[in-house]
């Protein structure tokens, strides 16, 4: 699977380009600006982006989905909770209501609901690779001060996502913690959050 992590916007966004190495088919995770940026790196690795997926409707992550569908003619996709939340032509062509798998080319991508951030807050995982948006960070978790937030929602959320395997790799929303990704074990041991929301593994 490719994996291209690009820093966006103005608030240390981290936006994701994935794509099957077999079809060259490709999916942006949260444009949070930088569309024409983000259309000529896919030119330039010769995948086509069929898909731009919100994590959330937060607008540092939905900034760029107009302006990239309409370079690309790729279908938005979010879920059903927060497209109602977005405005004009950033809006949802595919709305996801429960848990499932999405086709990306060959790849097989398990879409977690993992709200607590915000209402329909969604994560990606397919080969090892999780993709958390604004659910959990390195080192930290997403805010839940904001509408629609709830902390024990998101504790439960990411206790779900504790359950995969220690060396997934997670790929944050932003650029907030000690490195640019990390991984489920790492987590487990190092995260402020992981004795409050009760998956603390270390010493």
């Amino acid at each position: 699977m490719i994996v291209i992590q690009l820093p966006v916007g103005y608030m240390d966004v981290f936006c994701y380009i994935i794509g099957c190495e077999n079809t060259r088919d490709a999916m942006v995770i949260d444009p949070g600006g930088n569309a024409d940026m983000i259309a000529e790196r896919a030119k330039k690795e010769n995948i086509n982006i069929k898909y731009i997926f919100n994590t959330h409707h937060h607008f540092d992550h939905t900034e760029g989905n107009a302006e990239l569908k309409k370079l690309t003619g790729a279908k938005i996709v979010m879920h059903e909770l927060e497209d109602n939340l977005v405005r004009g032509d950033s809006k949802a062509d595919i709305r996801i209501k429960d848990e499932k798998l999405f086709k990306l080319g060959d790849i097989d991508i398990q879409i977690f609901h993992t709200p607590g951030h915000s209402p329909g807050g969604l994560c990606l995982y397919a080969q090892g690779q999780l993709f958390t948006g604004d659910t959990l960070f390195v080192g930290d978790s997403g805010r839940t001060d904001l509408a629609g937030g709830n902390r024990p929602t998101l504790g439960a959320s990411i206790r779900m996502l504790m359950k995969l395997p220690d060396d997934t790799v997670i790929w944050p929303g932003h650029d907030y913690g000690r490195t640019p990704s990390s991984t489920i074990g790492n987590e487990k041991r190092t995260n402020i959050n992981a004795k409050e929301y009760g998956y603390y593994t270390g010493d």
